[in-house]
């Protein structure tokens, strides 16, 4: 016989459901939390979750295992009550300056207020004033909008494995914090900004640069060109009331011209040149016997880069020198539009749309800058774009697609799976295989290259060897490979490690979607590719002009850098 439990009078069978607040959920009863993810451990700290057993005691949901026939109820007096306390106590230490708060109308606490009906707050409010710290290039910390729930920090340490933040102090006293007070540009974070993914309320935001962006469209002189990277298409749409994983594309297209953009490309095709470039870089490695040492990891999130630099410089030689895609693609567009600024008297200005908040930090970098001036100019994240857009007053549903400006929009399905964990080193695969056929591009969905899983390991013949593949979304999961191979119980080839759980569709600068979601734009991604006339990088024209064209002699110093560790 199965398993269940009565919930509200109702009958929920469980099999591996892990605690009640799973089975309450399956229900179709919406139980509120703060501190719960199923990605992430259970903390318990909120206690919004509590239900209440058949003799009147009140339990934590989130932390305590179903039990067969057991009895709880998610709505009583009792339980009303204690949620309503726990607000009005979270409230009476939060800054209540919600209409001017980045997360306004997002915030979790802000929408639990409202739920509950809490017009007023008893007790004093008795914040004190924290500094609020933006010394990072990706987000920003306001730690009076703190309100303790630890998303951040088992983020940050379990999932990323990076620790940037922390609790410290105790009691009233305690704080989310990186350690001794330090601003989080002086850690060791990643500019993943994963921690502001999760966060429920303002506490941590992503750095806009939405202010930077009107300026350069709005001057006469800046020629504004935007690359939009593959994984924006199929998440954005979610704000405007279109399904997860819908490819919406053209309908981007068309409401940044409206709003002022000048040239619109599709960064998919750098992904083209970075399959070209890492590809000739991986077999000039295997046929010179270096990845019997080490495998070549791959280059494309810089998320990673920095991660590997703080936490592994031993092993940035191991590291591909291709440039992001991002990079490379601001590297060919300056390049392409130098000759006629000179002759027109404008400036072109490199705006990339990003699903990811770490591109911030790495546009700034010292690599990337040439004569004072940065390869990209800004980057605006999915969520930024959709801000531009409501501003403007654009209608996002109702507009009609355009497609992107020629020539540097035309792209193979190989370079739109980038944004998928699992993308790059299919399209890899795809370039070096000697099997150009239908039938062998199809067997690739197979080889277990695919999926959301956070480590997976496959093997690809290639002539007279066999390729032993790693693919890693979430740097935890790059340290548990890393360390396996430093120990010698693993060997691979090749690693393409993503720091962002599923990789870029699941970036922090997206739309915030539980897996679910995730799953969609996964999905979303693949059928970009399947319904793609160029299935192979190498395939599309635009290679063949540009190495015959503006990169010809030109490739290492405008698709290649040399870290500092390199």
């Amino acid at each position: 016989m199965s398993k269940y439990m009565i919930i509200d009078g109702i009958r929920v069978d469980f099999t591996d459901e892990k605690n009640i607040l799973d089975l309450v959920r399956k229900a179709g009863i919406d139980l509120p939390t703060f501190c719960y993810y199923s990605e992430l451990s259970i903390y318990g700290a909120c206690r919004m979750c509590m239900v209440e057993d058949e003799w009147g005691g009140i339990i934590a949901s989130c932390s305590t295992p179903p039990k067969d026939k057991m009895v709880v109820k998610t709505n009583t007096p009792k339980l009303q009550r204690y949620r309503k306390m726990i607000l009005e106590l979270l409230l009476s230490n939060h800054c209540r300056d919600c209409t001017v708060c980045e997360k306004s109308g997002k915030c979790r606490l802000q929408d639990l207020a409202t739920r509950y009906g809490i017009k007023t707050v008893r007790f004093q409010n008795n914040t004190h004033f924290r500094p609020i710290d933006d010394s990072s290039k990706a987000i920003i910390r306001n730690p009076s909008k703190c309100i303790l729930c630890g998303d951040c920090v088992r983020m940050c340490n379990e999932v990323q494995h990076v620790g940037a933040i922390d609790f410290a102090y105790r009691g009233a006293n305690m704080v989310v914090s990186p350690a001794f007070g330090r601003n989080i540009s002086e850690t060791e974070c990643v500019n993943c900004g994963q921690c502001a993914a999760v966060c429920p309320t303002g506490a941590i935001i992503v750095k806009s640069d939405i202010p930077k962006a009107w300026k350069a469209i709005y001057d006469p002189k800046v020629r504004v060109v935007a690359q939009v990277a593959p994984a924006v298409r199929v998440a954005l749409g979610e704000e405007f009331g279109i399904p997860a994983g819908q490819n919406v594309m053209g309908k981007i297209v068309a409401c940044m011209r409206k709003l002022g953009f000048d040239e619109i490309y599709d960064t998919s095709l750098a992904a083209d040149l970075t399959v070209m470039e890492e590809s000739k870089e991986f077999l000039h490695k295997l046929e010179n016997g270096e990845t019997k040492e080490l495998p070549l990891f791959t280059s494309c999130c810089p998320a990673w880069v920095r991660y590997c630099e703080t936490k592994h410089p031993e092993l940035m030689g191991a590291v591909s020198t291709c440039k992001s895609p991002m990079q490379m693609f601001s590297s060919v567009i300056k390049e392409h539009f130098k000759s006629r600024d000179e002759v027109e008297g404008i400036q072109t200005v490199m705006i990339s749309i990003m699903p990811c908040t770490a591109k911030k930090a790495e546009a700034a970098r010292e690599e990337f800058v040439h004569d004072g001036k940065p390869d990209t100019d800004l980057v605006i994240t999915t969520s930024e774009l959709v801000q531009m857009i409501k501003e403007a007053g654009l209608q996002f549903a109702e507009i009609e697609p355009e497609s992107p400006d020629m020539p540097f929009s035309l792209f193979s399905g190989a370079g739109v799976i980038f944004g998928v964990t699992g993308g790059v080193t299919e399209a890899v695969i795809r370039r070096v295989m000697d099997d150009k056929s239908q039938t062998a591009l199809k067997a690739l969905e197979f080889i277990g290259v695919r999926g959301k899983d956070g480590i997976k390991v496959c093997e690809v013949p290639l002539g007279d060897t066999t390729l032993r593949i790693a693919v890693v979304s979430g740097l935890n999961n790059a340290e548990t490979i890393i360390s396996k191979i430093k120990s010698g119980e693993e060997h691979f080839d090749f690693v393409e490690v993503m720091a962002c759980p599923e990789g870029c569709i699941s970036g922090a600068g997206q739309p915030f979607v539980l897996s679910g979601g995730k799953k969609q734009r996964a999905k979303g991604m693949y059928r970009v590719d399947k319904v793609a006339q160029i299935k192979r990088s190498e395939e599309n024209p635009m290679m063949m002009a540009l190495y015959g064209g503006l990169l010809k002699n030109r490739t290492h110093e405008l698709l290649h850098v040399h870290y500092g560790h390199q």
